[in-house]
């Protein structure tokens, strides 16, 4: 699964939580529903059931695939409006388009994160390129929903283009894991993503048996989602598989193990965890639009109708 990855872990600086941390206790484990997006590509809704006060700063994350695509089957989103917030797209295998009415966009594929922030307002498109709908193929990756306190929802757009070979590397003391820090920062290490409302991003991967025990910020939520394989959370064990969230409580370190023995196709536990300084303001969601009341959001709505969030650039083979 992973594109970027190192053939010797311990060639990386190493991470863990001091030996006087408190541990951070395991709230609650769900699993995300299945549904589709867009023009009809398959995702989890890693969130859906979730208390807000657990996720806040973060709104929502879709699972987009796994899926192996026969020739003429991939497939995207429409031209679509985005305000109040930011979308983080990571792409673990294959390749995607992404185009915005601000000039922002390019072509992301394995390992690399397009972050997206809408702020005041913008279209966009994501799809598949050209040759990967003729010639079908692997596609996987994660959409991520950060939320703008009141202050920044009507900034600048603004687009970050994250290629793998950026991400910071760093391993457990033993090297059974690979940790891609993709934005903030851990124990010191920094990501490349730089974010409006202070959060960590790190995709982990376990290999069997492996344990990581990592320091985390006391203001930061923590939430740990399962892409594949199975494994526990917490110092309590509290079992986990592909396709659910598990929910920390307080505490100063966050705890992940990965099974001694893994299914068949997935040879190790891959989870992406995440924190975020909770914003702590009314939101007011619908649809592609985030803000803090209802009549902003109706707002959001009659600017879009207007044309204000922007217009469809004529580009050929986007949106036609």
């Amino acid at each position: 699964m992973p594109a970027v990855t190192v053939e010797n872990p311990l060639t990386l600086p190493r991470v863990a939580a001091p030996a006087e941390a408190v541990a951070r206790p395991v709230l609650a484990v769900t699993t995300a529903p299945s549904g589709f997006e867009g023009e009809g590509f398959p995702v989890r809704r890693a969130f859906a059931g979730i208390n807000y006060q657990y996720l806040d700063p973060f709104i929502m994350m879709d699972q987009m695939g796994e899926v192996e695509y026969a020739p003429g089957e991939p497939k995207g989103t429409p031209w679509h409006p985005h305000r109040g917030f930011e979308t983080v797209t990571y792409i673990i295998d294959g390749i995607f388009d992404h185009q915005d009415s601000n000039g922002g966009g390019g072509t992301i594929t394995n390992g690399d994160t397009q972050w997206m922030t809408a702020g005041s307002g913008l279209l966009h498109i994501e799809a598949p390129p050209e040759q990967l709908v003729m010639s079908g193929g692997l596609f996987h990756g994660l959409q991520l929903w950060v939320n703008l306190p009141a202050s920044d929802k009507m900034m600048a757009p603004r687009y970050q283009d994250i290629r793998g070979g950026q991400v910071q590397l760093l391993t457990s003391p033993d090297g059974g894991a690979l940790l891609r820090v993709i934005a903030g920062e851990l124990d010191g290490h920094q990501g490349p993503g730089i974010t409006h409302t202070p959060i960590t991003m790190i995709h982990a991967t376990l290999r069997p048996g492996a344990e990581i025990n990592l320091p985390w910020r006391e203001d930061f939520n923590g939430l740990a989602y399962v892409l594949a394989g199975r494994g526990t959370v917490g110092t309590e064990r509290r079992p986990v598989h592909m396709g659910q969230t598990a929910v920390f409580g307080k505490g100063g370190a966050l705890t992940v193990r990965a099974d001694e023995k893994q299914d068949g196709n997935t040879p190790d536990l891959e989870v992406v965890l995440l924190g975020g300084q909770p914003i702590r303001e009314p939101m007011a969601h619908y649809g592609p639009f985030v803000m803090n009341t209802q009549a902003e959001l109706r707002q959001a709505f009659e600017d879009f109708q207007a044309g204000r969030l922007g217009t469809i650039p004529a580009v050929h083979g986007m949106g036609e």
